[in-house]
């Protein structure tokens, strides 16, 4: 069995006395990490456990093959995740911190939250308490009215994209299908996992109606909820299931609740689940006002003081074990032989005259280099101190109010230019160069 505790403690033992020092002015790299341990795999992407060679500090690194992006039309999701986590920072979010990119891949380094997802307790047989359900629902009813505030639709509110810390609090992850949405707009594409997916999301592509926005997401908490707790879901719906035979669902089938549930709790969930996003409960202080969260103290709740009625056992790591052995034995290009196949893919690159094979791929390839956004919230929020430290003394002279020396350091945060919009009829005509490859440009994912 793995022994999650043991074996950090074994790292850390192995690990070099004098930690490495890097240039602050050099871009973080794959060479400032250590690959400890590939924890998880998504549809283009995989996640393993990195650790920071000069601070030590552990992260989840997530990262996407370029070619397989450009293959799969996914390089515009890559692009509006960042766009978008660069953007925000939320205690029950995971955050990012870093990304970079090599010749191969592209990288995203977030927040390591080391409970385990819902989708794996719940696989694992966990009977979640009420309490434990209440709390959940309470910390991502704050992750979505930040969500909210900063005009983003997740779009995938789900147990699987819902993380445990080793205190039991959730955060929301996967922006992958995430989009922005500005006052007045609405969002159109068929986008999310079926089960999960609000009824104006599919009344939208079927009928070209108005659209969707925000409420979308809270249709997806009630739908969470209910399974967390009941075991399975509210609807039975599947990925097979077409768009018109759920339309038809919704306006027929009646949600079953448990008789043991509080009533104060059905009362709300049936808020959650209202067909009418315009009658849904979706914002902070509609779910203030339920009874069944009347008793809550919503600045304790933000400060993690709640008590978790579930505690991931800490003496494990809570994910498949198999992500590791098929990184190991069935991956044709692993992370931990990656300097080794870079650099002699270099030297054979540098001793060919002709062009790649695929110049279309290379053309691709080239974009993606040029557009990819680098960031680094580390050095990010070092400037910001020092330019709030600056102002102060700024202040403290007597000469003004300090905006001149805050608004420096704001400059000197260097934040990367915003990427293509989601959506091809949104785009800013700077966001051109990604149009030269039809693949790079035509994601389904679109608003």
């Amino acid at each position: 069995m793995f022994h999650w505790g043991k074996w950090k403690k074994r790292m850390g033992a192995n690990s070099s006395s004098k930690r490495p020092v890097f240039d602050e002015k050099e871009d973080v790299n794959f060479d400032h990490f250590q690959i400890l341990r590939a924890i998880g795999k998504g549809s283009f992407g995989k996640v393993c456990i990195v650790q920071k060679r000069d601070t030590e500090k552990m992260y989840a690194m997530k990262y996407m093959n370029k070619q397989q992006c450009i293959e799969r039309d996914e390089v515009r999701n890559v692009f509006r995740e960042l766009e978008i986590l660069q953007e925000i920072e939320h205690v029950f979010l995971v955050n990012l911190w870093y990304s970079f990119q090599d010749e191969e891949d592209m990288f995203m380094v977030v927040d390591l939250l080391l409970g385990g997802d819902l989708r794996y307790h719940l696989q694992q047989n966990v009977q979640f308490s009420e309490d434990a359900v209440r709390l959940y629902l309470c910390e991502m009813t704050l992750a979505l009215d930040y969500l909210q505030s900063q005009h983003i639709i997740h779009r995938d509110v789900k147990p699987d994209n819902i993380l445990l810390d080793e205190q039991g609090h959730a955060h929301l992850t996967d922006f992958n299908i995430a989009t922005i949405i500005k006052d007045g707009e609405r969002a159109t594409a068929l986008a999310g996992t079926k089960p999960y997916m609000a009824p104006e999301i599919f009344q939208s592509f079927v009928s070209g109606g108005t659209g969707y926005a925000i409420e979308v997401d809270w249709w997806s908490l009630g739908v969470t909820v209910f399974e967390v707790l009941r075991g399975w879901r509210p609807y039975d719906i599947h990925a097979s299931n077409s768009v018109e035979s759920l339309i038809q669902l919704f306006s027929t089938v009646s949600v079953q609740y448990s008789p043991t549930w509080p009533k104060d709790l059905v009362s709300l969930l049936r808020k959650l689940l209202t067909v009418n996003p315009e009658h849904r409960f979706s914002s902070l202080s509609d779910m203030q006002t339920a009874p069944y969260l009347s008793d809550v103290n919503w600045d304790a709740v933000y400060e993690k003081k709640m008590e978790a009625g579930f505690v991931p056992n800490k003496g494990r790591l809570h994910c498949d074990p198999t992500f590791e052995l098929e990184e190991m034995i069935l991956e044709s290009r692993p992370l931990h032989k990656k300097k080794k196949r870079l650099a002699k893919n270099r030297s054979r690159d540098n001793s060919k005259d002709s062009q790649s094979e695929n110049d279309y791929l290379q053309e691709c390839l080239e974009v993606v280099q040029q557009e990819f956004m680098i960031f680094n919230r580390e050095k990010l929020k070092k400037r910001q101190e020092e330019g709030q430290s600056e102002a102060g003394n700024y202040d403290a002279s007597g000469d003004g109010d300090g905006e001149a020396e805050s608004g420096a350091a704001d400059e000197d945060a260097n934040e990367p230019e915003p990427g293509p919009e989601a959506d091809p009829e949104h785009a800013p005509e700077s966001a051109s160069k990604l149009s030269m490859c039809g693949s790079v440009c035509s994601s389904p994912g679109s608003c």
